[in-house]
This record gives structure tokens, C-alpha cells and sequence, in this order.
């Protein structure tokens, strides 16, 4: 009898319980993520795989601009009359440049008057400064903005000395505030001529000329002539750009031979 009702309990642990009775809690299923929210987030991460690729390719633009944020933030924080011998200081203006060339020639292309303006930069940098880097590589770009920044920075002021001394222009601008990354800009936006295809860089060209020379003539300030100087400039930086598909092509010919 004993060995029975053993025997029994030994068939109810193994076989499954009948039709109709209640079993166990089952495992929680997992609820499929929305396809919509997958692709979403794929987007999202080739967004972001994107962006740090362009500011890994491109890494003079975006110091340069960290280096205009930061020194932003330090103008907008001090009080105005300390911002303002701050500015003096570190302007390309003929005061400083006859006591201190290289310092200010160097310190003025790391400040802008204030954030303002900030974000505009930010959008020209990306456009300019970024397409230049990632086309001609970081030091032949960084070489091509210091030029344009240098020459356009010595002719606008040697305009400067020859207006005051003719008493054409006040003697308040030998000592001006003078702080900025335009000059770069423009000479970086002139070399890029040279990126585009042949049929559209005259077309390119007229409207940098055209924009760059109308704000000469109209507004007639040393800015405007530094501007239009370093347009000239980049576009007299070819050398400096790298060859382009069919001097490539030519130059290899060359160096296999016949």
C-alpha cells in the first residue's frame, strides 16, 4: 500500500498537469522594440559617429574655435574697462604693432570683440575654415589663413599711417581696437577657389570679389581693405593647395615613364 501511494505522488510530480488546471507563472516576454525607435536611434548614432568623424578630420578649426569660445567667455566677463584695455592690447593697431608685431599679430586672430558674434563664426568656421582643413590638410590650411592674416593685417594699417599722416583719417586709429579671425576667413575663402570644379570658380570668384570690393567702395574702412586684401591673397596661395585629380594623374605618369 505504501509502495501505491509512493508510486502515485512519483506519476503526479512527473506528468503535466491536466487540461483545464491552472499551471505555473510564465517567463515575462519581452515587448519588441517599435522599428520606427530602432531607426531613430541608428540615426542618432551615425549622427554622432559623423560629427566626431568631421571634428576628428578637422582638429586647427575646432581648437581655433574652442580657443574664440573660451576667450569670449573671458571678454564677456570682465568689466568693461578692463575688457576694453584687454582689447587694446592685444589689437593689431600701429601702436601695438610698432612695440609688440609678433605678439598681437598672433594674439588678435584668438579674440573677437565679444560672444555675439560667436555663433556666426562658429557657422563660417564649419563652412570655411573645416572645408579648407579637410581639403589641403591641417598645416598647409593653418599656413594659407596666417599669410592672409599677416598681409591683409600689414596692408589695412599701412593704410592707416598714410591716412593720418595726410590727416585723412583721425588720430584715434593708431591705437584702435583691432581683434578678429575676418582676415583668415576671407584669405581661406579665396584659396577654396581652387576647390571648386573649373566651370563654377568664376562664378565662385566674382561674387567674393564683388561682395568684398562693393563693401571697399561703400564703406571705404581699413576693415573692408584688409578684407579685399586677403581674398588676393588666398587666391595668390595655389602652391599651396594639393593637386587636383588630373596633376595627380599627370605627375604619376611622369614618375613611372615610359
Amino acid at each position: 500500500m505504501a509502495q501505491d501511494t509512493q508510486d502515485t505522488q512519483d506519476t503526479q510530480e512527473t506528468n503535466p498537469p491536466a487540461r483545464g488546471r491552472r499551471a505555473g507563472p510564465a517567463a515575462p516576454r519581452r515587448r519588441p522594440v517599435p522599428t520606427a525607435l530602432r531607426r531613430s536611434a541608428l540615426r542618432r548614432s551615425d549622427l554622432r559617429r559623423s560629427a566626431a568623424a568631421w571634428v576628428r578630420s578637422t582638429p586647427g578649426t575646432h581648437l581655433w574655435l574652442l580657443i574664440l569660445a573660451v576667450t569670449s567667455v573671458i571678454a564677456a566677463a570682465l568689466p568693461p574697462h578692463l575688457r576694453s584695455y584687454l582689447l587694446h592690447h592685444v589689437s593689431t593697431n600701429l601702436v601695438e604693432l610698432r612695440h609688440h608685431p609678433i605678439r598681437v599679430l598672433i594674439a588678435s586672430a584668438l579674440w573677437i570683440q565679444g560672444p555675439t558674434g560667436l555663433l556666426l563664426y562658429a557657422v563660417l568656421f564649419e563652412a570655411v575654415h573645416a572645408a579648407a582643413e579637410r581639403w589641403m590638410g591641417t598645416l598647409r590650411w593653418l599656413t594659407t589663413a596666417a599669410i592672409a592674416h599677416i598681409g591683409a593685417t600689414l596692408v589695412s594699417q599701412k593704410a592707416v599711417l598714410f591716412g593720418i599722416r595726410d590727416d585723412r583719417l583721425p588720430h584715434s586709429l593708431a591705437h584702435t581696437v583691432d581683434v578678429g579671425v575676418s582676415y583668415g576667413l576671407a584669405g581661406v575663402a579665396g584659396v577654396l577657389t581652387y576647390r571648386l570644379p573649373r566651370r563654377w570658380r568664376p562664378l565662385y570668384l566674382a561674387a567674393l570679389l564683388g561682395y568684398f570690393g562693393f563693401r571697399l567702395v561703400h564703406d571705404d574702412t581699413f576693415t573692408d581693405l584688409g578684407h579685399l586684401t586677403a581674398v588676393l591673397i588666398g587666391l595668390c596661395c595655389y602652391a599651396l593647395t594639393p593637386p587636383g585629380p588630373d596633376l595627380g594623374r599627370h605627375k604619376a605618369a611622369e614618375r613611372t615613364g615610359p
